[in-house]
């Protein structure tokens, strides 16, 4: 964007979660490209300072942080760790999730609360931290990738992974109502992708006709990294609280 009255991102600081792989990566990689300063957090520590080490090579400033969102101990020193390097964040990127498919009645007790515990309830530990610094602060961005799950049952064996993706839609949507009536420097807001190439997703069939493939043809993580960044990169008289994408040929 060229408006004069952008925010520049160089020289401030963002978290991603779930940074490791896929769009977390993809955003981490567009954020320090930007000049930002990156925290990347995930479970597998060696992919992150792997991440690091590449990022650092193009004169970017990089903390990578072990973090399994599931434990609430794990969060909270994530937080200590941005916040003793950095003083806090302008920028929260809540990508991390789980998801997977297979009937209700198959998902066992564990599973279900290990879902839960990542997509909503991390999302909203997170979120309030990111509160509690940016208030300090004269424009900040919270940002959380939901899914296409969230807005819309697909009836596809991903019930309860829809159900976690559908509180997240309204727990954002209701923490921007809160900053709005606070007239909050915080901005919110959310990404909801359809299917995205990544490591749990598969990819095209054998025995499919070439247009059928080409409408399976999913988005890549770089796309959901972009409109991040474009997010972002808007002057401070606007927010952008929900985009809403998919596969140019999806019919769902």
């Amino acid at each position: 964007m060229t408006d004069p009255v952008a925010a520049p991102l160089a020289g401030r600081a963002a978290l991603v979660t779930g940074a490791s792989s896929g769009i977390g990566r993809a955003t981490a990689v567009v954020l320090a490209r930007e000049g930002m300063k990156v925290a990347v957090a995930a479970r597998r520590l060696e992919r992150l300072e792997a991440l690091a080490k590449e990022l650092e090579a193009g004169g970017a400033q990089v903390l990578p942080i072990q973090c399994d969102l599931e434990q609430h101990e794990d969060i909270h020193r994530m937080w200590d760790t941005v916040r003793k390097q950095w003083g806090g964040v302008d920028v929260l990127i809540n990508n991390a999730g789980l998801g997977w498919g297979g009937a209700t009645f198959n998902r066992t007790d564990r599973e279900f609360q290990q879902m839960a515990n990542v997509n909503l309830v991390a999302v909203a530990i997170n979120t309030r931290e990111a509160m509690k610094d940016m208030q300090k602060r004269d424009e900040s961005y919270i940002i959380a990738i939901s899914s296409m799950g969230g807005h819309r049952i697909s009836g596809r064996g991903n019930t309860f992974y829809g159900g976690t993706k559908h509180g997240v839609c309204a727990f954002v949507e209701g923490v921007r109502m809160e900053l709005a009536a606070r007239e909050s420097p915080i901005k919110v807001g959310l990404i909801s992708p359809g299917t995205v190439a990544t490591e749990i997703q598969a990819v095209g069939s054998r025995g499919k006709t070439d247009a059928s493939k080409r409408a399976r043809e999913p988005m890549e993580a770089e796309d959901i990294a972009d409109m991040v960044r474009y997010m972002l990169a808007c002057p401070p008289r606007v927010q952008i609280h929900d985009i809403l994408v998919r596969p140019r040929f999806s019919a769902t």
